[in-house]
């Protein structure tokens, strides 16, 4: 086959997103504030990218054992090497540490968050080994959108605040625009705590009754 088949083209965006995750970390890290913009960006771009292979796979039946093993791990690798960064950050103290609403991200919400991504991995691959496939729910596909967002608002909001402590942004169409970015970042993030226990608990009961139809 060759390298620039394009049934290829699904693997070649999964690769790229696992190339940009450690990218986005550390640039979130950077104390630049254009650094953080470009985080921003990167991250949008790999986000986006889990759509665009999903559905170029799904359209054109591009689909592979590789696809199926990197996809699920690469989206897994974005989620850590971006969230892990913003706790660090709101944590780190400083005139823009602290998240709206929030304050800094408390650990437990990494517990949940990180927890219901390695609990269904486990089940997964138990399920997987019995001959058992669990169906993702559109509940996890919810979850991962609201994730997303929260994510992506939240290092815009780093970007945006280290910008402005550089330039000394102060007028009244910035401090409306942190209204606005202060609501969406703390209600996406709480929407997304919801979605991930919510999505956990669709995937047990689903796990369970698909144990209870093999006996």
């Amino acid at each position: 086959m060759r390298f620039l088949d394009r049934s290829r083209l699904p693997n070649l965006i999964t690769v790229g997103r696992v190339i940009l995750a450690p990218a986005v970390f550390f640039l979130i890290l950077a104390p630049s504030g254009s650094a953080r913009l470009l985080a921003f960006i990167l991250f949008v771009i790999a986000a986006l990218s889990d759509l665009w292979d999903g559905y170029l796979a799904r359209k054109h039946g591009w689909i592979s054992e590789f696809g199926k093993f990197m996809d699920p791990l690469a989206d897994k690798l974005l989620l850590a090497l971006t969230l892990i960064p913003i706790y660090l950050l709101s944590h780190g103290g400083g005139p823009i540490g602290v998240l709206p609403y929030w304050g800094t991200l408390p650990l437990w919400v990494l517990i949940v968050i990180f927890g219901r991504e390695v609990l269904i991995t486990l089940l997964r691959v138990i399920t997987a080994s019995r001959g058992i496939v669990v169906p993702a729910a559109q509940a996890g596909k919810y979850k991962a959108f609201v994730q997303n967002i929260f994510m992506g608002t939240t290092i815009l909001w780093y970007a945006l605040q280290t910008i402005a402590l550089d330039k000394h942004w102060d007028g009244s169409f910035w401090k409306g625009w942190q209204v606005f970015h202060s609501i969406v970042l703390g209600g996406t993030l709480l929407l997304a705590i919801i979605l991930t226990i919510y999505s956990l608990i669709v995937y047990l009961w689903n796990w369970r009754s698909m144990k209870g139809d093999q006996r």
